[in-house]
């Protein structure tokens, strides 16, 4: 499925997902940064799945929100379908100027997408400015499962 397929993504749309990774990032465990950062997932089927940073004392093994929302999606069995992405962070209680995915959550949003076919919107908040690209501008030529084939 690809998303000409879906619906259309209006600026409701656009505000509810920033809202809700906004919500997401007040959830966030963050004690050492006390950056927080929230995701939120949509997929085709209007399904929403959120996520928030959860940080470790072993900074290596912290989370991003990114990652934390697909993997809820994939317990949720959700297996392609994204159609958009919103990102909201900063410091905890305010909102940063505009936060993108790091390499990492880059590539995790890489594979869901790719099982589906899709080129998800990302929205990138950062206070009354919100960044708009697809995940190819952010990950060109990026490594996914048809690359195993």
């Amino acid at each position: 499925m690809s998303v000409a397929d879906t619906a259309p993504i209006t600026e409701d749309t656009r505000d509810s997902l920033l809202a809700a990774a906004r919500a997401a990032a007040a959830a966030a465990y963050a004690p050492y940064s006390r950056f927080h950062v929230g995701a939120a997932l949509l997929f085709a089927d209007g399904g929403v799945v959120s996520g928030a940073n959860v940080e470790n004392a072993s900074y290596g093994l912290s989370l991003c929100a990114e990652t934390v929302a697909v993997s809820r999606a994939m317990n949720e069995g959700r297996r392609g379908g994204l159609v958009a992405v919103a990102i909201s962070g900063g410091p905890e209680g305010e909102e940063a100027g505009t936060v993108t995915p790091c390499g990492r959550c880059r590539q995790v949003l890489s594979e869901i997408a790719q099982l589906g076919g899709t080129d998800p919107v990302i929205w990138c908040g950062g206070g009354a400015h919100v960044l708009m690209l697809r995940l190819s501008d952010l990950l060109p030529h990026a490594f996914g499962p048809a690359n195993l084939a």
